[in-house]
């Protein structure tokens, strides 16, 4: 019954056990009737004998069956088959090495002879570069071979580190970019599997790891930066020095990928490098850089193990943070980002290594290379965000680096600096930061300067900038800064500080209000006159002007100049008397005068003493010339400018003597021609704005009649013009009796410009002619103007033949408006001439004329009958 039983159990098993020793034994016979075929002189005969040999393998028993034969007939016969003249069979020995390996109860008792000669494959020979393998698909297979055997082997590589690590070298130098790949990663295990033996060897790698990981192919440099991770990490702490110079560089690689693993890297040191508090302020520049990247994903994960990395400082420092840890502050109330503040262990990790960061950053600023430049400006606004206030022991060099940045070509490296300069305003007493920025701005005044202050005045919270501003106002309107430039880039941020300033003003400028109107003045002067009309900076000037004009509580430019033109006034004199032409005090008395309107006739007696003293012929001519065309358009619109109050007349004496008489002398040159120009100009302006009385145009008369007399010589046909209209002025409007001799001066001179080349000076001096006339018969036409009058008549009636027809018109008008005074003289002068007149219609209507004012019929020379 027993036996059954057995029997029936025997029945039931599906193989009776495997006799391990049988086993090797037959696998012995097989390897031994296959292995002489390897040696065949033909390629095919020791094909098929590899083949014949895998095909036993795939069949061979259990591997304590197999690592007998394996070890004593397969191997050595394999590791000749590498050398094999046949590509195939190579390939077909690799692959039985393999399989050999996967199959065998002991595979690292082949690493001895493996490894040895997978490095003489792989290792060129001295002297040469190419490999002893010229295939590349076998070379990537004998490091795949490699690979494995790292794998296998794990600490029982170490007595062959050696031979490895050449192999590895050899790997990593290798043209063909899947070798170099499967390098990088065969490194990373070998690393991780000999961990107390690697560090010694582990700078043989490096070398031929920087100088792949420039690799063309993105594929390889990923996996050369992480091979180097982990060789680092497993090797010598002096490493890291060597290797960061080249990861920077692939922080500014175009493939995401490159950078992701530049940054996991970097990360996983952070948190796991033994020596990794010897490197941090080498290492968290790296991995802050990669916060801003253009990529989301690269800059979630950098975020997420920065993170991470302040929270394992905090924790291995809890004894130093106790009191920031149980006292903790909340996010200052003006933080920009409150929300997503980094944490205390970020922050003190910035805090404490920003003196070891900062002079690379600053000396990044400045580097040749553009993507340098904004990287490291960015990199900097990270840091602020990091440090806040503790940045303030470092302010020198910040502001120092930030012009920098600020004055570079590049709008990324601006824009970064800009955003840097508003955290330290944020962060930074502006007490402090003013006692240093302004006087770098006065000693070297410049737009990068200037945007420094801008980004400085945005970013300081309104409550702590506000009793500043006036400090801030009156030094950028001071000479040293606002007139330091007239290049356009200079006056956008002065004026941009100026708009910043107004911000923080809100709806109370207290006592700032007159260093920001003086600083507008200015810059309305250097920028926003109406010469720059094509420049986009006019529209901002008049934006800024209503933005004081609301913080003033006044309404628009009329009401800001009316509170403030007799303190702006009362600054310019001060330097009145060194005024050239060119000086941009002059540009801001324009703007005054041009802008204040109705304000004008309030401040006369500010106004005229220095208008006066500009005005002195002693002055620089360019500057008076300027003047005195302002000034002529002052006084064409008197009422609504000088003598908005009715009081120019208080003071026109001062005009007459002190301003128009000495300008009105004649001088040798152009420019003083072109000052009597404009002086003619302006005496004309105020004759003709009606704010005169009748005795002060007859006081005028009297004071500059010879001077305007003179003008009528002059070269330019304005003021030949504008004098035959004065005197016309004159003769109209005077009320006292005319002095004979005055008037006897007049007509010959006014005779002259009926000769004149320009047309309308023709006319102008015929209706002056004609005044001059009517102004003699109100006299009473004595006799001591009839000689005068009769020359007058014969000069006259020569124009009625002149080619134009409009001055023979204007003079029959002057000949029949005259002819009252002594119409028989005239008649008779008529008589004479009328046969050698070509126009004997127009004599003849003056004869018809004087006809109806004599009293008596004309004889036959033209007297009465």
């Amino acid at each position: 019954m027993a036996a059954l039983v057995a029997a029936e159990a025997g029945a039931e098993d599906p193989a009776d056990p495997v006799d391990p020793v049988a086993e090797a034994a037959e696998l012995s016979r097989t390897l031994g009737r296959l292995l002489p075929g390897l040696d065949a002189d033909c390629k095919a005969g020791r094909r098929r004998a590899l083949e014949a040999l895998q095909r036993a393998l795939e069949a061979a028993g259990p591997p304590e069956a197999f690592q007998g034969p394996w070890a004593r007939l397969l191997l050595p016969r394999l590791l000749r088959g590498l050398s094999d003249p046949a590509e195939g069979c190579r390939a077909l020995a690799a692959h039985l090495l393999e399989l050999g390996l996967l199959r065998a109860a002991h595979p690292r008792d082949a690493l001895p002879r493996l490894l040895p000669a997978l490095t003489s494959r792989l290792l060129p020979a001295p002297g040469t570069r190419r490999p002893p393998e010229g295939c590349e698909e076998l070379r990537l297979a004998l490091v795949q071979l490699l690979r494995l055997a790292v794998r296998l082997g794990g600490p029982a590589l170490a007595p062959l580190l050696d031979d490895a690590i050449a192999a590895l070298r050899a790997a990593l130098h290798d043209p063909f970019p899947a070798v170099r790949r499967e390098g990088c990663q065969c490194a990373s295990e070998l690393a991780r599997a000999t961990p107390d033996h690697f560090h010694m060897q582990a700078e043989s790698l490096v070398s031929p790891l920087m100088q792949t990981i420039a690799h063309q192919h993105w594929k390889v440099r990923v996996a050369v930066i992480q091979a180097t991770g982990t060789v680092v990490q497993f090797g010598d702490g002096k490493l890291v020095d060597e290797v960061l110079p080249h990861f920077a560089q692939r922080l500014f690689d175009d493939v995401p990928q490159v950078r992701q693993a530049v940054t996991m890297v970097v990360g996983d040191w952070l948190l796991q490098l033994r020596d990794r508090y010897s490197f941090l302020h080498k290492l968290i520049p790296l991995l802050l850089s990669s916060l801003d990247d253009e990529v989301p994903d690269i800059a979630h994960a950098a975020a997420s193990l920065w993170e991470q990395v302040g929270l394992q400082w905090q924790q291995e420092n809890e004894d130093d943070l106790k009191d920031k840890l149980d006292f903790a502050s909340p996010p200052p109330a003006h933080h920009p980002s409150p929300e997503s503040r980094p944490g205390l262990g970020c922050r003190e990790l910035v805090f404490r290594n920003l003196s070891k960061i900062l002079p690379a950053i600053c000396h990044d600023v400045g580097d040749w290379v553009a993507g340098t430049r904004s990287k490291a400006a960015r990199l900097l606004a990270v840091l602020l965000l990091h440090a806040e206030d503790h940045a303030t022991q470092h302010l020198e060099p910040l502001l120092r680096t930030l012009r920098l940045a600020c004055a570079d070509q590049e709008p990324a490296v601006v824009a970064a600096g800009m955003r840097s300069a508003e955290l330290l305003g944020t962060f930074v007493s502006p007490e402090v930061l003013f006692k240093l920025q302004l006087p770098a701005l006065r000693m070297a005044p410049s737009p990068s300067a200037l945007r420094v202050l801008v980004g400085i005045l945005r970013g300081c919270p309104a409550p702590i900038l506000h009793p500043h501003v006036k400090t801030v106002a009156t030094e950028l309107a001071s000479s040293h800064i606002c007139q330091a430039s007239q290049e356009r880039p200079y006056g956008e941020q002065l004026l941009m500080c100026l708009q910043a300033l107004l911000a923080v003003c809100g709806g109370d400028t207290g006592d700032a209000g007159l260093p920001l109107m003086q600083l507008l003045v200015a810059v309305t002067a250097q920028w926003g006159s109406c010469g720059l009309e094509d420049q986009p900076l006019l529209p901002q000037v008049a934006k800024t002007l209503d933005l004081l004009a609301a913080a003033e509580g006044v309404d628009g430019s009329r009401g800001l100049y009316g509170q403030h033109v007799g303190p702006l006034l009362e600054g310019l004199i001060t330097s009145a008397q060194d005024w050239t032409g060119y000086s941009a005090e002059l540009l801001q008395l324009s703007v005054v005068l041009t802008q204040a309107g109705p304000a004008l006739g309030e401040v006369l007696p500010q106004l005229m003493p220095l208008l006066r003293g500009c005005l002195h012929p002693a002055q620089d001519p360019q500057m008076r010339l300027k003047l005195l065309s302002l000034l002529a358009q002052l006084l064409l619109h008197a009422p609504e400018t000088l003598d908005s109050q009715g009081q120019l007349h208080s003071y026109l004496d001062s005009v007459v003597s002190d301003i128009l008489g000495p300008n009105l002398q004649w001088r040798a040159g152009r420019t003083a021609a072109a000052i009597r120009t404009a002086t003619v100009s302006c005496l004309w302006a105020l004759l003709s704005s009606q704010a005169l009385t009748a005795q002060q145009v007859q006081a005028m008369q009297d004071r500059l009649l010879p001077q305007v007399l003179t003008t009528l010589e002059e070269d330019t046909q304005t003021a030949r013009l504008l004098s035959c209209h004065i005197l016309c002025v004159f003769l109209d409007r005077s009320s006292s009796p005319a002095d004979p001799e005055q008037l006897l001066k007049i007509y010959p001179e006014l005779l002259k410009r009926l000769d004149d080349a320009a047309q309308e000076v023709r006319l102008a001096a015929a209706g002056s002619l004609g005044s001059w006339l009517q102004r003699v018969a109100s006299e009473g036409g004595g006799a001591s103007f009839q000689s005068s009058v009769q020359f007058l008549y014969h000069e006259l009636l020569v124009y009625l033949d002149d080619p134009e027809p409009t001055i023979q018109n204007a003079v029959l008008g002057i000949l029949k408006a005259g002819a009252g005074l002594f119409p028989e003289l005239l008649a008779r002068e008529a008589e004479a001439v009328a046969h050698k007149h070509r126009s004997p219609a127009l004599c003849e209507q003056l004869l018809q004329h004087l006809d109806t004012l004599l009293p008596s019929p004309r004889g036959p020379d033209g007297v009465p009958a």
